[in-house]
């Protein structure tokens, strides 16, 4: 489970509340179309709940998730009809359906998983396009890159964002998840105008979910999750985040991500085709379960495994999938948050234990990296990766990564002060579950 992540990208321009019909990729936005209009602060969990109680009693957004029938729409709206590789449709069906039955989707939680599923069958599309008018974005190499991972909030997004401020290196950003091809407006859909759009999507997230900023502040150019690059084939930890799916959880814990993997090393030779090779640095607390499929699409892979005490973790981890939840169902359950999370980061946490051979130094191209050592001397620690990975630290690459902690202190997140009891977990009983983890990495 990804409990980073990013909002899902439920919101853009002009949608119409009182029909199921999603507008084509660029107009669609669920949050535009809530009862009461546009409000100009947040929007408080009991507007919103009001609002999914107003669209249960006229009876809207009830229609059933199909597939078939997003399929087609992102078919007409695109006016493409070779989404490429056709093995998405069954983790799609599996999403669908896990969705339908578990989700307990509110009516706002219907609209926005219709409109994110049909904005990745868009892309599907575009990027099948993109290919088949470019066949040189086939042969572009992606040489050694970088896989940041490890327990989530430990310094891992903050981290991303230094490498980020070095020109050397390549990041997936925010907007180029949501929005990497140019939409109906074709020229004047400029790289411009799709920043500024997915920063519109993100500040209408914030007022559905106020507290999501101080969690994980992001921008349309912040360096994004690989996640939200696999959901484009459905087979993403990114869902489980953001909705309770356990049956899908289990179909893809069974299949695996090999093929989420290949999907992933098409995204980045098309972002690499338009800006040229560079050191890619890619992150996500989820590449910890995949481990086996990035060695297999990227042989040369290296990695960095950030930790911190998972007693610190599990809370944070906690509250950020129930904020990440809460637009999008009638009921959270912070038990059941709780179970799934300290569960989920226990095998995780395993998965670390075994693959890594030590709290520090550099074995078989990993490097280890400990949240406090880390925030303790940022600029230092990263100067230690770069050296243990074998890349030029340059005077410029300092600079900028001084500059950008400067502004940011605190890497712009905000106070959590979430507990293990808020999530029904007992402190002795998880610290005795990864007492392995903690002694091995002295955290």
């Amino acid at each position: 489970m990804s409990p980073h992540s990013a909002a899902p990208s439920i919101a853009a321009e002009n949608a119409d509340p009182a029909s199921t019909r999603s507008a084509p990729l660029h107009r669609a936005d669920p949050a535009a179309g809530l009862p009461g209009g546009k409000p100009s602060a947040a929007i408080r969990p009991t507007v919103l709940h009001m609002a999914n109680r107003a669209a249960d009693a006229l009876g809207l957004f009830r229609q059933p998730l199909s597939v078939p029938e997003m399929m087609s729409r992102a078919t007409r709206d695109t006016g493409l009809a070779d989404f490429g590789d056709p093995s998405f449709e069954q983790p799609l069906q599996v999403l669908v359906s896990s969705l339908e039955d578990e989700a307990d989707l509110s009516p706002f939680g219907r609209l926005a998983a219709r409109w994110d599923t049909q904005r990745f069958l868009q892309n599907l599309l575009m990027l099948r396009e993109a290919e088949k008018r470019t066949p040189a974005l086939l042969d572009e190499r992606i040489v050694r890159p970088i896989f940041i991972t490890g327990l989530p909030r430990s310094g891992s997004t903050f981290l991303h964002h230094l490498f980020s401020k070095d020109p050397a290196n390549l990041v997936v950003r925010c907007w180029e998840t949501i929005a990497p091809f140019p939409g109906a407006e074709g020229a004047t859909d400029t790289h411009e105008s799709r920043v500024r759009r997915v920063d519109r999507q993100l500040a209408r997230f914030r007022r559905l979910a106020p507290e999501f900023g101080g969690l994980h502040p992001m921008t349309a150019e912040s360096p994004q999750e690989c996640t939200e690059i696999t959901a484009h084939v459905f087979q993403s930890l990114r869902f489980d985040t953001t909705h309770a799916v356990p049956s899908y959880l289990r179909w893809l814990d069974a299949a695996g991500h090999l093929a989420a993997y290949r999907f992933h090393q098409r995204f980045l030779r098309y972002l690499q085709h338009r800006k040229g090779p560079r050191q890619w640095i890619l992150k996500c607390p989820d590449h910890v379960f995949a481990l086996d499929a990035i060695r297999t699409v990227y042989p040369d892979a290296r990695f960095v495994f950030t930790h911190r005490n998972p007693l610190e973790v599990l809370p944070s981890v906690a509250r950020l999938t129930e904020v990440l939840r809460w637009p999008f169902t009638r009921h959270v359950d912070r038990s059941r948050i709780g179970r799934q999370v300290s569960d989920r980061w226990a095998e995780g946490a395993a998965v670390l234990t075994e693959t890594a051979s030590g709290a520090a130094g550099s074995v078989d191209g990993i490097v280890n990296l400990r949240f406090r050592s880390f925030i303790g001397d940022p600029v230092g620690s990263i100067a230690m990766i770069y050296e243990r990975l074998g890349l030029s630290f340059s005077r410029e690459a300092e600079l900028r990564i001084r500059s950008f902690i400067a502004e940011r202190p605190n890497g712009g997140y905000g106070n959590n002060r979430s507990k293990l009891q808020d999530f029904a977990l007992d402190e002795g009983l998880e610290q005795h579950r990864y007492r392995d983890y903690i002694a091995q990495f002295g955290v």
